[in-house]
């Protein structure tokens, strides 16, 4: 069983989106992901979530998506929430993905808005009640219209925080005032998903984040929340402001590109990434150790 937490964060408050780690020759490296998972929770992370955009899902087989939830599941699930990724555009493929998430072991789901076709709000409603109504465990949604196409409104939003198991929102839209809105007229937990966006959106009600750069700065990312929840409001911004470098760096290119670099200057588990992602130049490793350094980690 996962840890339990308070009512406002479901999922506690530090959550890293997490890498898939492969092998040199691209399989899948459950070893790696067991390792780095420990790590991760060791470092102040309160859950995982796996098969995320962050963990390349489009390039990941449904077997392969159910092996990472046990490894990581048997590795830190007694002392981590770990969430399963299930959301695709095609609620019937999504459905299957959930049911296999539960019987995985995953304690929670999240659901990404489906992507390319473009819904109306009410189909995003109905495919989002569907997963939820397909297993007992909580959903998170994830509302990232730059990669969906489409947001997530904040009215959908609200009538879809009624449903039971609908208990918190990944926020990556980079709009403030929605989520004030929303925040104000539901009970979901929020969580920042744009990193540089983190203090902005606790300061309008968000309770924590589930982040990417808490593969390198987990411990500060929860000292940033800690102190802010405190109303030690001059602290959190000092930490915010000094990892400002570490969120622009790690972005300069696809995350998960450079999340996969830093890992590996660390001695840590990532491996390639599958095509149609690529590796870091030697420019690019380059410029990360520069912005990494300027933001206080160490490698």
């Amino acid at each position: 069983m996962a840890p339990t937490s308070t009512p406002r964060a479901p999922f506690g408050r530090v959550l890293t989106a997490m890498v898939t780690p492969f092998t040199a020759d691209g399989d899948l490296d459950l070893d790696g992901a067991q390792r780095l998972a420990a790590h991760l929770v060791d470092s102040g992370n309160d859950g995982l979530v796996l098969n995320g955009t962050t963990g390349e899902s489009p390039t990941t087989s449904d077997a392969e998506k159910a092996q990472l939830v046990r490894a990581v599941v048997e590795a830190v699930g007694d002392r981590a929430h770990v969430i399963a990724g299930v959301g695709t555009n095609d609620t019937a493929h999504s459905l299957h993905l959930a049911r296999q998430a539960e019987a995985a072991g995953a304690h929670g789901l999240l659901v990404v808005t489906p992507y390319y076709s473009k819904p109306p709000q009410e189909g995003l409603y109905r495919h989002s009640v569907a997963i939820a109504d397909a297993t007992e465990l909580p959903v998170m949604l994830y509302d990232i219209p730059g990669r969906s196409g489409v947001p997530l409104s904040h009215e959908t939003l609200v009538r879809l925080g009624e449903h039971p198991r609908i208990v918190a929102n990944k926020d990556a839209k980079g709009d403030l005032g929605a989520a004030a809105w929303a925040i104000a007229r539901s009970d979901l937990a929020w969580y920042s998903g744009d990193d540089i966006l983190n203090l902005p959106l606790l300061s309008v009600g968000a309770v924590g984040v589930v982040s990417v750069v808490a593969h390198v700065v987990a411990d500060r990312l929860r000292a940033m929340i800690e102190a802010f929840s405190s109303g030690q409001v001059a602290e959190a911004t000092a930490i915010h402001q000094g990892l400002l470098p570490v969120f622009t760096g790690m972005f300069r290119t696809q995350g998960v590109i450079l999340t996969k670099a830093a890992l590996t200057l660390q001695g840590r588990a990532a491996g390639p990434l599958r095509l149609p992602l690529v590796d870091a130049t030697p420019e690019e490793i380059a410029r990360l150790k520069e912005d990494l350094a300027a933001g206080g980690v160490h490698l």
